[in-house]
């Protein structure tokens, strides 16, 4: 099946309108695997890459980095996988393999790592995302999907999920009490909220409103609500916070979260600002805190959290949805109308 022909949806411009493409896989080396893809989560991040609002891009784009699929064929020297395997596929499908971060199994940080859609493979062939019925993938980037857990499930932790467990699992299996503050509760917000009860955290949702107060508490399950423009809340929160994972994609400032950090405290970053954000540093200083970032996670990392989650029997909140319907939810997506992640149903969408 080397090089044939399938088909996805692809952007054109930068008007980020998907229309049906056909491309050629790549040809199947030794090491690859190939997979029918069955579903593939929605992010934001899409469509900042098919707007080139992140990196200049070479159309046709077919987006998509969180795919699940089923192995359909094997390379001569593929040995984790085998033909009916329910597998994932996320962010990254190569990386140089031998440097300090490829060594340490933080391939993520890699400078000549190659993401899943929008760049260039090593034989010089562009990438092309899961918004298609197949992909042909190097085993090293490919993660089992848990016989307990469903694949349209799993679809939100090969990027969402991970880039919220990745910072965390320092904290997991602590000798003391952790309390955790998660600003912004969207998709990766979400995911961590529940990533981090099921690690015996104490959590406290913060965010600018109440409007979520219910959805957070009653739903999610996190023990606290802090809304952020309340001074008096965050006064009466200052300096009882290990940590705050901080999942907000836009401008903010930092200072009224620093002061909620212990001495001690991180204040972690998984959202990119579109523009600088600021601070003084006395509290930092005086407090012996600190601001860190973190990039989704390894693909060690991403198979622990597909076990941690099976395991656990947690659920993520997905609406699933036809290809066919795929510009409509980035409409909606823009509109933070979907609780709290499209999964694209590929494999019923007749893109065969």
């Amino acid at each position: 099946m080397e090089g044939r022909r399938v088909i996805g949806w692809a952007a054109r411009d930068v008007s980020a309108h998907l229309s049906p493409y056909s491309f050629t896989l790549r040809k199947t080396g030794p090491e690859d695997v190939e997979l029918k893809v069955l579903y593939c989560g929605v992010d934001h991040t899409d469509l900042h890459q098919m707007r080139g609002e992140l990196m200049p891009i070479n159309y046709p784009l077919v987006p998509g980095h969180e795919v699940v699929g089923e192995v359909v064929e094997v390379g001569s020297e593929v040995n984790k996988f085998k033909l009916g395997d329910k597998v994932g596929v996320g962010c990254l499908i190569s990386s140089c393999g031998k440097c300090l971060s490829c060594n340490s199994n933080n391939e993520q940080y890699c400078d000549q790592r190659v993401f899943t859609y929008g760049a260039v493979n090593k034989d010089g062939t562009p990438t092309h995302g899961g918004f298609s019925s197949a992909m042909v993938v190097h085993q090293k980037f490919v993660v089992q999907i848990p016989e307990k857990l469903a694949p349209e499930q799993a679809a939100p932790l090969l990027c969402a999920g991970v880039t919220a467990y990745s910072p965390l699992k320092q904290f997991n299996n602590s000798d003391k009490a952790i309390k955790a503050g998660i600003l912004g509760l969207g998709g990766v917000g979400h995911l961590a909220v529940l990533i981090a009860k099921a690690m015996g955290h104490h959590v406290t949702v913060i965010s600018s409103s109440e409007k979520k107060k219910v959805e957070a508490l009653e739903h999610l399950q996190a023990d606290a609500f802090l809304v952020s423009s309340n001074a008096a809340e965050m006064e009466g929160a200052a300096a009882s916070l290990d940590y705050i994972l901080d999942t907000v994609p836009a401008f903010h400032s930092l200072e009224p979260y620093i002061s909620l950090l212990k001495a001690g405290g991180k204040l972690i970053f998984v959202g990119v600002s579109t523009k600088p954000l600021h601070f003084n540093n006395d509290e930092l200083i005086l407090g012996n805190k600190s601001l860190t970032g973190s990039f989704i996670g390894s693909m060690e990392e991403t198979q622990e959290l597909l076990d941690f989650w099976a395991e656990k029997g947690l659920s993520t909140m997905i609406e699933v949805v036809k290809m066919d319907y795929i510009n409509k939810a980035f409409e909606r997506l823009e509109r933070n109308d979907v609780r709290y992640r499209f999964v694209l149903e590929v494999a019923g969408s007749n893109l065969e």
